[in-house]
């Protein structure tokens, strides 16, 4: 077991996190009452995608143990943590969030008496601060950090503030995967009205993905997909704060901006009908916040 510091850096490793909604809201896990959906695939090399109804994470297989990302909560853990046993006959030796958000790295407790729980560092504060049901990360960074356990290597990137201000993409350099949760979808509108967005830092996080180098894009949601994609969504995103902004320094209200933002070139994709005027709120929220007046 090897690992490489960078930044603020102490020690690692990585797992990949992938999400298909399937016939599913994306985002929504499925009702209470209903008994969860989970399965796990094979993405490439020994690098696997777990599914718990429409959210994923991934995680890789070694000869030392297995690399695992984002638990999504306690029960889908304690499935996956079964599975690591009867299928592969190993144990978690790193457990990686991709950001603090509850629904993604809740449960983390579950792989606490086997693995190493490495977060970046913002994540951990607001993990502790809001008291997330999970458990606290031992090893932080800052910037970046590499890890290799058992000749499988996985590279954690901070690629700047997005969806949130402490997520993290992970690439699997052999496998050519790249796993990032929730900034990134495939194919799929922004989620809601932008809760907990930066949105100038965001567009510069996707330049940033997209100089990476990969051939696998692992979301958190939604179908894989390649690096055209991050791509495609910084256009949406450009497109929409263009339309946002111009309306807004026209005057117009945000009722207004609803009715005429359509978006039409973006309509076959996921949640287009449900959450295009979220998106418009939302991105007029961030627009006011950040533009300056005429």
């Amino acid at each position: 077991m090897k690992i490489r510091r960078a930044a603020l850096a102490a020690v690692a490793a990585t797992v990949l996190s992938v999400a298909s909604a399937h016939a599913q809201h994306p985002f929504e896990q499925v009702a209470q009452t209903a008994p969860a959906v989970r399965e796990i695939t094979k993405i490439a090399g020994e690098v696997y995608r777990f599914r718990n109804n429409g959210y994923y994470s991934v995680f890789a297989v070694t000869p030392q143990g297995i690399i695992a990302t984002d638990p999504i909560d306690a029960d889908a853990a304690a499935w996956l943590k079964n599975e690591f046993k009867t299928r592969f006959n190993a144990t978690a030796k790193y457990l990686i969030y991709s950001h603090d958000h509850r629904d993604h790295s809740a449960g983390g407790q579950v792989f606490a008496d086997t693995a190493t729980v490495i977060a970046h560092q913002r994540a951990k504060e607001v993990i502790v601060g809001q008291n997330r049901p999970t458990a606290v990360p031992q090893v932080t960074f800052s910037d970046r950090m590499t890890v290799e356990l058992g000749g499988t290597v996985v590279e954690l990137s901070f690629v700047g503030k997005n969806h949130s201000d402490n997520s993290i993409v992970m690439r699997f350099p052999k496998e050519r995967i790249l796993f990032a949760v929730d900034f990134v979808p495939v194919n799929t509108l922004p989620f809601r009205d932008f809760p907990d967005a930066y949105l100038d830092e965001w567009v510069e996080s996707l330049k940033a993905v997209e100089r990476m180098d990969f051939d696998i894009l692992a979301p958190g949601h939604g179908e894989l997909g390649k690096p055209e994609h991050v791509r495609l969504f910084r256009a949406y995103m450009e497109e929409l704060r263009a339309e946002v902004t111009a309306m807004a320094r026209a005057g117009k209200s945000v009722d207004d901006m609803k009715q005429a933002i359509q978006m039409k070139k973006y309509e076959g994709w996921t949640a287009y009908k449900e959450w295009l005027a979220l998106n418009v709120e939302g991105m007029f929220r961030l627009v006011q916040a950040t533009r300056r007046s005429n």
